[in-house]
Formats: structure tokens, C-alpha cells, sequence
């Protein structure tokens, strides 16, 4: 049964760096490398973090082995300083980032380090394999989004 589980969390870590990888190139763009850059981030977060939501809503059968996957993956983003990709001279370009995050650098700089704490709080929740724990955790780091999202991010592209 071990071996059978070694197997299937091969294959599902496999497949999701498969994808983000994907997803990386997709964005990749020489004019404006640092939008690229984040916009990449922001996705692989969102492709890791989409799958865990859908498990604790019941709309994806839990999986303590695909929610550790996830979870790790969002936990090395974490990791990141994704703050560097919106340095002087980013706000413009393929963005739906809003002139406030260059307005209100140090506002925008907080919320990203909440979210990158609480990301790593849903990283812990998901070694527990306590439900519970991981869906507060997941209310945690939606909120931490959303508050940057309210604030810094455009629903269509600027410019």
C-alpha cells in the first residue's frame, strides 16, 4: 500500500510541476520580465491554492496526499520575495496590477508578507490532517488574497 502511495504522489507531484511549468513558459516574455515574473507567481499560487479550496468546499474529494503536494508547493512560494518584481519602472505593461501598489509600496509590501505567512500557516495546517485546521488555514490565506486583491489588483488588464 506504501508503495502503491509513494507511486500516486510521484505521479500528482509530477503532474503539477508539469503543469506549472507550462503555466511559467506561458508567461514568460523578454519586454517585461518582471510582469512576467509575478504574473507567473501569482498563477502558480493560484493553481496550487484552487485545488486545496475546492477540497475543503467538497467539491473535490480530499486528499491528504495531493493537499500536502499543494500545500508544499504553496509553502516554497512563500518562501519568495515576489515584492522585488514590482520595483520602480514595473507598473506599466501587460498588468492589472493598480498604480496604488507604487503609491503605497510599504501598505502592499505588509499584505503580500501576511499572505506569504499565512500560505505558510495553510503549509503546517496541511501536515496536520486535521480538516478543521486546514480549512481555517485556507480562510486565512483567501482573506490575506483578498485584501491585497481589493486594493492592488484590476479585474482586466491596464494597459
Amino acid at each position: 500500500m506504501k508503495l502503491h502511495s509513494r507511486k500516486t504522489l510521484a505521479s500528482i507531484a509530477a503532474a503539477v510541476g508539469l503543469a506549472t511549468s507550462i503555466q511559467v513558459l506561458a508567461h514568460l516574455d523578454d519586454k517585461e520580465p518582471m510582469q512576467s515574473y509575478r504574473q507567473s507567481y501569482f498563477t502558480l499560487l493560484a493553481m496550487n491554492f484552487g485545488p486545496i479550496g475546492a477540497m475543503v468546499k467538497g467539491e473535490m474529494p480530499w486528499d491528504d496526499a495531493k493537499l500536502k503536494v499543494f500545500a508544499n508547493e504553496l509553502g516554497a512560494l512563500a518562501s519568495m520575495d515576489v515584492s522585488r518584481a514590482f520595483g520602480p519602472g514595473t507598473d506599466k505593461g501587460t498588468t492589472r496590477a493598480k498604480p496604488e501598489i507604487w503609491q503605497n509600496q510599504e501598505d502592499f509590501k505588509v499584505k503580500l508578507t501576511n499572505m506569504r505567512e499565512a500560505l505558510a500557516g495553510l503549509q503546517v495546517a496541511a501536515g496536520s490532517g486535521d480538516k478543521k485546521i486546514v480549512a481555517q488555514a485556507v480562510g486565512d490565506a483567501g482573506k490575506s488574497c483578498k485584501a491585497c486583491h481589493d486594493e492592488y489588483k484590476a479585474k482586466n488588464y491596464l494597459y
